[in-house]
Parts: structure tokens; sequence; C-alpha cells
């Protein structure tokens, strides 16, 4: 029975799915996305992830840490340089992955796994989208009717009264007298 083994070996030893790891998380920090299986990947996030938030805290013991991991010093150089301080107020999440689909030759479902504040076109289609409604003009007249002076406000009414006032007084006029007031 196979309780609590909740990672992948991916049929190999120990030490080679460390080098494995290790391998690619280098690609995966000078090239900020790589190409390979989706299991590799998942694997991976569990391994890359970890080294990011350690890298977040630059001190010898952090970098030291990490270098037993990777064993590259321009990795190293990298991740603490560039990459910690673009996802310094990220929480967590550092990678994504997209499936590409089947691979040609045996049919592996691969991937890209890529670091997620690296990707220039995710960036600019995530940005923030205006709403956009059918009542966006109500919006608009109410801050026009709240720019407006207060005086202007009020000679409105008035304006509006004045000829009321005089309808009633036309209606009250004899019939003769309405002929004059058309000249």
């Amino acid at each position: 029975m196979r309780h609590n083994k909740k990672f992948n070996h991916l049929s190999r030893t120990s030490s080679h799915r460390a080098s494995l790891f290790a391998n690619m998380t280098v690609a995966l920090f000078k090239h900020k996305r790589i190409t390979t299986t989706v299991p590799k990947a998942k694997a991976l996030r569990k391994y890359v992830e970890p080294l990011i938030t350690k890298s977040k805290e630059d001190t010898t013991h952090s970098r030291r840490v990490v270098f037993s991991y990777l064993q590259d010093k321009e990795a190293i150089k990298e991740l603490f340089g560039v990459i910690s301080t673009k996802v310094a107020d990220r929480p967590g999440g550092y990678t994504r992955i997209i499936k590409l689909g089947h691979r040609a030759d045996d049919g592996a479902d691969m991937c890209f796994i890529e670091l997620v504040d690296f990707n220039e076109n995710m960036l600019k289609a995530s940005g923030k989208k205006k709403a956009r409604t059918r009542r966006g003009g109500k919006k608009a007249a109410a801050k026009v009717e709240e720019a407006a002076p207060v005086e202007e406000t009020v000679a409105e009414p008035v304006a509006e009264e004045a000829p009321a006032v005089e309808e009633v007084a036309a209606e009250e006029a004899p019939a003769a007298e309405e002929p004059a007031k058309a000249e």
C-alpha cells in the first residue's frame, strides 16, 4: 500500500530526481520558461517555489541553502537579483503551467512551465479592463450635474416657472387679446 506517498517518483532514483529538478530549475531561472511534460512540470513546481520563497530574504544563509540545491552560481545570481525583486510582493504561486497538447512521437502531455511575472503577454492581457456597460451615460450625466455651480441650478427653475405663469394669464385673458400677443 502506498499510504502517504504523495510525490511523483517519475521512474527515477532519488539522486536522479534531484539532478533532474536541479537542472530544470536552473534552466527555468535562466530562460524564465521551459517546455517539458506535465508530470515533470507539476513535480518541478513543488521544487522551485520554496526556492523562490527562500530568495525573498537575501542573506548568506538563504543563498547557501539554495546553492546546496542548485550548484549553479549564475542561476543563484539571477534568482536573488532579478527574480526575487519581481516576486517580492507576491505571496506565492510563482509559476504557471500551460498545457500544449501531445508530443508527436510518444503522445506524452506537453506543457510550458514559466515564471508568472516574466511573461509580458500575459501581464498585458490581465491588466485592469474597463467595465463596458450600456448605462455609462448616466454616470457621466450625474458627474456633470454635480460639477455645475449652485447659482445656475437655482436660476433654471425660476426661468421654467415664468412661462407657466404667462400661460395661465393667457388662458384667463379674453380671446381678443391673444392675437395682439402673437404679433
